[in-house]
């Protein structure tokens, strides 16, 4: 089993986990990417075949997915190299999996479903820690509360980010944006603030414009949304203050200069570091009444979840298990898929469980309480 899978970018950090945990599964994927002198020693490594092909090369590309049934794209930014795969993808009828995070690519992706439908196409963007843990979080919330009008997801992320998490995210650090009446909004960086228990006491959390503010407006159909992610109290105080510096990330040669700093960084957390990390989910949703239910994951590390959630995905699509078209991983496979994967466990909140989080110098009431910055 297997043959008939693509990874791309295998040669990259999060994509070589991807690919060795393709090979404990007994999976035989090909291995691509741009980089055929790297992706040919871990091909070799692991036993696998492999080819070298650019995104920039339409031909080189229709002649590498002649054969596989799912692409698993792992080569980012995704604003920049998700386009030309989907193209190539939609001229084979092959499927399409990503890794991405990024709000833009879910929004585009969104869009091109009436082509996918009529290509034959699953396009299900969103696979690893990015978009699978909030996702199902989101869907499971709404199961609880199906007239849910708010929802609010956080998470929290204990381990280091690779260079490619890195660079992505200094691509998209000079904007925000929520989810309002579902219309996307855009807004600064870091703008809202609040208080989260991710099962171990009260933190603050600051508003992203993580992919969710698209996605889990799909999975859901939930009007308002807000996505927060852990920052560390120094860094909360420098977004409070430095709201206005935060165009300058806008101008090219400043964010040329944090990729070149970016670049000069081990790829990513080792072994090691991995085992010990682990990631941090939580979500509510309330309706426009003032009822309010709250939920909790905990996961592994983020590179790994992202590694196993990422073929489990893989092996359902080839499995034929994945619906054409747009897809987000609870449309696909329902709300519980993330329970599939090893080592996450869920659990429902209740009563002073879920007002014990919401930062009480906010002042709302109804929906979950906010602070701007």
């Amino acid at each position: 089993m297997g043959e008939g899978l693509l990874i791309y970018g295998a040669n990259g950090y999060t994509g070589e986990l991807v690919a060795r945990r393709a090979v404990e599964r007994g999976l035989r994927p090909t291995l691509a990417g741009r980089n055929g002198e790297a992706v040919a020693a871990l091909a070799e490594h692991l036993g696998l075949a492999h080819l070298a092909v650019s995104l920039d090369d339409p031909a080189g590309l229709d002649a590498a997915l002649r054969g596989q049934r799912v692409v698993l794209h792992c080569a980012g930014p995704f604003r920049y190299t998700s386009s030309p795969m989907v193209e190539a993808c939609f001229r084979a009828g092959v499927h399409y999996l990503d890794i991405t995070g990024e709000l833009a690519v879910f929004e585009s992706l969104y869009n091109r479903d009436a082509e996918a439908r009529a290509a034959g196409v699953t396009l299900l963007p969103g696979v690893g820690f990015d978009i699978v843990p909030t996702d199902c979080l989101a869907a499971h919330l709404k199961r609880r509360l199906p007239g849910a009008q708010c929802l609010e997801l956080a998470f929290r992320l204990v381990g280091r980010p690779s260079r490619g998490t890195a660079i992505t995210a200094i691509e998209g650090a000079a904007s925000g944006a929520v989810r309002r009446g579902g219309k996307i909004v855009r807004v600064a960086p870091g703008h809202v603030s609040r208080r989260v228990d991710f099962g171990r006491g009260p933190v603050t959390v600051v508003a992203i414009p993580w992919g969710d503010v698209s996605t889990a407006y799909y999975s859901t159909g939930i009007p308002d949304i807000t996505v927060y992610s852990y920052v560390p109290p120094l860094v909360a105080r420098a977004l409070r203050a430095g709201r206005l510096a935060w165009p300058v990330l806008a101008w090219r040669p400043v964010r040329e200069l944090l990729r070149r700093m970016v670049r000069r960084q081990p790829p990513g957390p080792t072994d090691a570091a991995r085992a010990r990390g682990l990631g941090l989910v939580w979500g509510e949703a309330c309706d426009g009444a003032g009822t309010c239910v709250a939920s909790r994951l905990r996961t592994p590390e983020g590179y790994t979840f992202t590694a196993l959630a990422a073929v489990l995905i893989a092996e359902k699509t080839l499995a034929g298990a994945a619906p054409t078209g747009f897809q987000t991983p609870s449309l696909a496979f329902g709300p519980d898929l993330v329970l599939e994967i090893p080592g996450v466990e869920r659990e429902d909140l209740a009563g002073e469980d879920i007002r014990g989080g919401h930062d009480d110098r906010a002042g709302d009431s109804g929906y979950a309480r906010r602070s701007a910055l």
